[in-house]
């Protein structure tokens, strides 16, 4: 089993800044790929961002490109997302999630979910 912890959402102005922290505990974070999805009021949960377990690629959903960036730190089991120039749009909770396989974490059907942390984007 691997436990996923999210932190760092909150209520930001358009063109603000967040970045959100996700830690792991469990099984060997470093063999998991790594990924963040949102879901926004009646929409359905959709993908944002991933990383693979060796930090060597990393993956955008184009609505976020250029301004979302993923990261890890795997000596201490934690996720980041780095999120920039933040619009309205952006309003969603935000989940942590993980896989062993990058391919089925990017589908949307990861081994493990977080919680959820909610990001508002006022304008």
């Amino acid at each position: 089993q691997v436990q996923l912890v999210e932190s760092g959402g909150g209520l930001v102005q358009a063109g603000g800044s967040l970045r959100l922290s996700c830690v792991a505990s469990g099984r060997t974070f470093s063999n998991y790929a790594m990924g963040w999805f949102r879901q926004a009021p009646g929409k359905e949960r959709e993908f944002a961002a991933a990383i693979s377990w060796s930090v060597a690629s990393t993956w955008y959903a184009d609505s976020v490109k250029g301004r979302f960036t993923i990261s890890r730190d795997n000596a201490k089991n934690a996720v980041y997302l780095q999120m920039n120039s933040l619009k309205p749009e952006d309003t969603a909770v935000y989940y942590c999630a993980a896989d062993l396989g990058v391919r089925r974490l990017k589908s949307g059907s990861p081994e493990y979910w977080g919680q959820g942390t909610q990001v508002t984007v006022s304008s």
